[in-house]
């Protein structure tokens, strides 16, 4: 399928049915599979043949999902995992372990910068962070031989800024160092991180994939374009894996992933449901016809409040005046997507009088689906946080993050608008 379009890939890509067969895929919700031939398990052991032996390790719902998504990005291998934080967790601990370190953008999601910057140096991994505006050259002091990862996002959650992939990629590249890219919030319709040199995509399927809010879910995304053989960064990928009857990821035609799955997810055990998996996979049909939705009416939200007396400034990248403008004109010139953040004139307390008065939009601690909702990340997702960390992340106290959805535009706006009015 590699010749079709974004949105064909959306409704065919993963799970292509044999005479007979269920046209969309069966839930499989069995932990085991039988097989009558001792040697055929043990090949599957040694990944010697495909299939199924455990779903702790892989399941045919999910690896329907898997595919899908892996097409979209144009992969070569896809893992679902059990959330999007778990995703972006074993991406890191399949590279880093204690000693190294990883590279950041500060502005990232909250749940994200607290696992780089709390939980992972309690195992030894130091998350280093950058300002992803700030020149290459600054960004290349914070790297020395024991840098594993350089993590950002495609659209930055929620101070979105849009990433300046070139600068990012060539600085990847000059130091042989694996470029991941949290792609949520753009997803492969509107941008395709591949495109521009990232070699890990990682999902909050949860989100714009999945569309309705109903299943939990994460995906990895190896596109299979990192040479790990005889990079010195990288010796577990170039020595015996005495783990896994003495497997050198490197010589294999997919490293990343499966030493993500075959050691990371084995040891792990975050591996998505199917039940979830089903959801997902179904809920992605629509992704193109949703993004383009999502895109507009954030368009037209985002034009009003720049122009409404009660807001102090707005971030959307549709906006001609934003300061990433023209990068997301570069790398999503075919819509911004529907996330957006803007500021009340006023204090905490106006925020939160502001978010009570509406009607039809309704808080949440989600984005990105269906359904309009909106959240004060200061007090929520990003509490956890310094003062000199939120500044650090781009989230002032008086920003709402504004997650918009396919409703009617003009209905959005009113709802907008009468509680605008009650401040």
């Amino acid at each position: 399928m590699k010749n079709y379009k974004q949105d064909t890939l959306c409704v065919q890509a993963g799970y292509s049915p044999k005479t007979g067969e269920a046209r969309i895929p069966p839930i499989s919700q069995s932990t085991t599979y039988v097989y009558e031939k001792t040697q055929d398990m043990a090949d599957l052991f040694d990944l010697k043949s495909d299939g199924y032996f455990y779903t702790r390790l892989a399941n045919p719902t999910v690896s329907a999902f898997e595919g899908k998504v892996s097409a979209l990005e144009g992969g070569v291998c896809g893992i679902g995992c059990a959330s999007g934080m778990s995703a972006t967790a074993l991406t890191v601990f399949t590279v880093a372990g204690a000693g190294d370190n990883i590279l950041s953008s500060q502005a990232v999601y909250g749940g994200t910068y607290n696992l780089f910057s709390t939980t992972l140096p309690k195992l030894g991994i130091e998350c280093r962070f950058f300002n992803p505006d700030d020149p290459a050259e600054e960004i290349e002091k914070l790297i020395d031989d024991k840098t594993r990862i350089i993590f950002t996002e495609t659209v930055a959650n929620p101070a979105i800024i849009v990433l300046d992939f070139d600068k990012i990629s060539a600085i990847a590249q000059k130091y042989g160092v694996l470029f991941a890219v949290d792609n949520t919030l753009a997803t492969p319709v509107l941008c395709r991180p591949k495109d521009f040199g990232a070699n890990i995509i990682i999902h909050s399927s949860s989100k714009y994939l999945d569309g309705h809010a109903a299943a939990l879910g994460g995906v990895i995304v190896d596109c299979g374009n990192f040479k790990f053989k005889g990079n010195e960064r990288y010796s577990s990928f170039n020595t015996p894996d005495e783990s896994y009857h003495g497997l050198v990821y490197a010589d294999l035609p997919v490293a990343f992933g499966t030493k993500c799955r075959a050691q990371m997810m084995r040891d792990y055990g975050a591996i998505m449901s199917p039940q979830n998996a089903f959801l997902s996979y179904i809920g992605s049909d629509t992704l193109a016809l949703r993004m383009e939705r999502h895109s507009s009416n954030a368009r037209a939200v985002a034009e009003y409040l720049n122009k409404h007396p009660k807001i102090d400034w707005v971030l959307h990248p549709s906006l001609k005046d934003n300061k990433y403008h023209k990068l997301a004109q570069k790398y999503m010139p075919d819509g911004q997507g529907g996330m957006m953040s803007f500021g009340i004139k006023g204090s905490v307390e106006t925020c939160a009088k502001f978010m009570e008065a509406l009607k039809l939009i309704t808080q949440e601690t989600h984005v990105a689906d269906v359904r309009s909702c909106v959240l004060h990340p200061a007090s929520t997702t990003h509490r956890q946080l310094s003062e000199e960390d939120l500044v650090k992340a781009g989230v002032p106290h008086n920003l709402i993050r504004l997650s918009v959805g396919i409703e009617n535009p003009s209905d959005i706006i009113a709802d907008l608008e009468q509680a605008l009015e009650q401040i």
